[in-house]
């Protein structure tokens, strides 16, 4: 006997918890399965500077933690589990757990965010957090007046080597092909800027250091001639890929995956679906824009079910 709830909520991390709150206190008993990595890409992120309201940092497993205890606070029910299938043809929404439960749905919020790819070396895992990032917005601050390394060639590669050249007194930018991909406007900016360094032709061999980035040793992949450069921090800007498969022939898309909407909300083209967080933000990525579309995707969920005479 499948389940039936008004409203379920996809994911967790900032966007799923904030859209749980919204959700919650409108009397919409909201139900969340957490998915494989509860809190999300915050739960692999230690210091967390730029969230207001922690004046004196946090680390992002603490504080998605407040934001589950303030979930459940206004009665939320959370699932730790996965949902694994969809079915949106009707106007009652069905999903499917991997455990094989099926759950009824009269509005759908997606939070399921995005995952960052890596290069997949083993010194990359080993020093995670430890001088190595996937975002420099977030952690560039950190590394001031240290030397830093960043990987890409396209505009995230640009725009993040250009943020951190603010901050570093010398950014290395490693770019395995003899050209950016990064659009006209992002390759000169980059290019004129004077304290970033491009490697071309470049790709790391191994980033160095026990338990802090201490370099990072890489090989020209024309003549295989290997160096080391002497930098503490090292981000990886060659892409993120959003974690909507399971809504591939349901939901419209970008040609990446990002989950389209209607501009200035979160609906999505299906009917009661609403959208929020990193699946369907590829510029911004931060955890308080994330937040904020989850506040938009509980209030959008609340007024379509109150149009329906849900509630």
């Amino acid at each position: 006997m499948a389940e039936h709830h008004k409203c379920v909520i996809i994911g967790s991390g900032p966007a799923g918890y904030t859209a749980a709150i919204y959700a919650a206190r409108a009397n919409l008993s909201p139900v969340m399965f957490t998915g494989a990595e509860p809190g999300g890409q915050l739960m692999t992120t230690t210091e967390v500077e730029n969230y207001p309201g922690y004046p004196q940092g946090v680390q992002g497993p603490e504080m998605m933690e407040d934001f589950r205890k303030q979930a459940e606070r206004f009665g939320t029910t959370i699932h730790y589990e996965l949902i694994e299938k969809v079915d949106f043809t009707g106007p009652v929404h069905k999903l499917w757990t991997t455990g094989g439960q099926e759950i009824h749905a009269d509005s759908v919020i997606i939070s399921t965010g995005a995952s960052a790819k890596w290069l997949g070396i083993p010194s990359e895992n080993k020093l995670k957090n430890k001088g190595v990032s996937a975002c420099a917005v977030c952690d560039g601050f950190f590394f001031r007046g240290q030397e830093v390394a960043i990987v890409g060639g396209g505009d995230t590669a640009a725009e993040e080597a250009t943020y951190l050249s603010k901050l570093s007194p010398k950014v290395h930018l490693l770019v395995r092909r003899d050209e950016l991909r990064a659009s006209k406007i992002m390759q000169e900016r980059v290019l004129k800027t004077s304290n970033i360094e491009v490697h071309w032709n470049t790709e790391t061999d191994e980033i160095l250091g026990e338990d802090l980035v201490d370099g990072v040793r890489v090989v020209n992949n024309k003549t295989g001639e290997k160096k080391v450069l002497p930098v503490k921090g090292f981000f990886v800007a060659i892409g993120h890929k959003p974690n909507t498969d399971i809504f591939k022939g349901w939901l419209d898309m970008d040609e990446t995956g990002y989950l389209l909407t209607v501009p200035g909300s979160s609906k999505t083209n299906i009917e009661g679906v609403f959208a929020s967080g990193d699946a369907q933000d590829k510029v911004y990525r931060q955890a308080v824009t994330a937040a904020g579309t989850g506040c938009m995707a509980a209030l959008d969920a609340e007024r379509y079910l109150a149009e329906k005479g849900i509630v």
